[in-house]
């Protein structure tokens, strides 16, 4: 029997004991570190951020590190792993920069050859939790020319960008520009990180402003192109995942909330009218898991079907995350419309992630145009 070609290969989107024990060991520590009133406290403070956390999770279970290879310091896994981390954080709306630091960045510096000097210096960092880094480009950016911030004179880099997702936890700025691909430190002088007021208060923005600022240069223009390229398409692609951990968390606290919540006697949950509505989210649930595993299957093959896997689970889980965040605050009735209440903030980072690194429109234009179908 002939073995099957990548082009023949069937998608798995089974999750392996490997992937259940880390899915295990993340949430074990997402309960222990933040759970919803930790979250709701850190977001009201304006200090969204915990570093504890965030060095449990990225040198504890080495998260950080699961793209990069064992040669670099990082776990050698894959893009199923870190989907499976994701999934977790989407569950807990966990403030942390991992989507952007330790996927998109990652991926970025990864996709630029095989690394030596400055990239594979850097890659160390992130993977072993020393550093965190993100790319100097607006969160809604879908490709890598959108919002270009910066151009370079006389060596130094100048321009302002707005809207980048986890400026304010970074310590290296991946800026692409004209020129190629450079690392700028935050304590730069002449880089300025200004906070902006977010919809989604758990993942902060700011507006990264470079004057005149030194920076390392990991690529020209060419090379720098495609490896943002890729890092924006592993972000979209494992994006998907984040908003399947939303969806999930979602229906599981309705489908909780009324069981327990009784009117003339009665579970409100036993009234057939919610119970439709649960079960189409129940069923748009597990159709977003099957898209957003292909997604992170066909990343980790490295399958040329992967953009199209990609734009299929962005376009299919960004709505699915949205409305299955509403449905819950609906079916909460009046606690759900309130700030003790978590549901807002999984209807805030479902919102803000359907229009990261592009809205379910762009995905739709891009299924056609891949597809050969005509646009809608």
């Amino acid at each position: 029997m002939t073995a099957p070609t990548e082009e023949t290969r069937t998608p798995d989107l089974l999750y392996s004991q490997t992937e259940e024990d880390l899915r295990a060991a993340v949430r074990s520590l997402l309960a222990d570190r933040c759970d919803a009133p930790t979250v709701l406290a850190r977001v009201e403070s304006g200090t969204p951020y915990d570093p504890q956390l965030w060095e449990a999770l990225v040198v504890g279970i080495g998260a950080a590190g699961l793209l990069v290879p064992e040669e670099l310091g990082g776990q050698g896994a894959g893009h199923r792993e870190a989907a499976v981390v994701l999934e977790e954080l989407g569950r807990s709306v966990a403030p942390t920069p991992y989507l952007t630091s330790a996927v998109v960045a990652t991926e970025t510096l990864l996709a630029l050859g095989a690394p030596d000097g400055p990239v594979a210096e850097l890659l160390g960092d992130l993977a072993a939790g020393r550093k965190a880094a993100v790319l100097a480009l607006s969160f809604s950016a879908p490709e890598p020319g959108a919002a270009q911030p910066a151009g370079v004179v006389a060596g130094e880099l100048e321009g302002t960008v707005t809207g980048v997702a986890d400026a304010s936890a970074a310590d290296v700025l991946l800026v692409p520009t004209t020129d190629g691909l450079y690392a700028v430190e935050t304590v730069t002088e002449g880089v300025t990180v200004a906070p902006l007021v977010p919809l989604d208060l758990t993942r902060p923005l700011a507006t990264v402003t470079l004057a005149k600022a030194a920076g390392t240069r990991l690529a020209d223009g060419a090379s720098a192109v495609s490896a943002v390229r890729r890092g924006l398409l592993a972000g979209a692609g494992l994006l998907a995942s984040e908003q399947l951990g939303i969806a999930e968390w979602c229906l599981t606290e309705a489908v909780r909330h009324t069981r327990e919540r009784h009117q003339f006697n009665r579970p409100v949950g036993s009234f057939q009218a919610l119970k439709h509505r649960m079960a189409h989210i129940w069923l748009e649930v597990v159709s977003a898991r099957a898209a957003a595993r292909n997604a992170a299957d066909a990343l980790a093959a490295g399958s040329p079907d992967t953009p199209l896997a990609v734009a299929v689970a962005q376009a299919y889980c960004s709505k699915v995350a949205v409305h299955a965040a509403e449905e819950c605050i609906q079916l909460h009735g009046g606690i759900g419309m309130t700030w003790e209440h978590p549901a807002h903030l999984y209807l805030k980072r479902a919102k803000a992630d359907s229009i990261a690194y592009g809205t379910a429109g762009h995905h739709h234009e891009v299924i056609a145009e891949l597809a050969e179908l005509p646009a809608p």
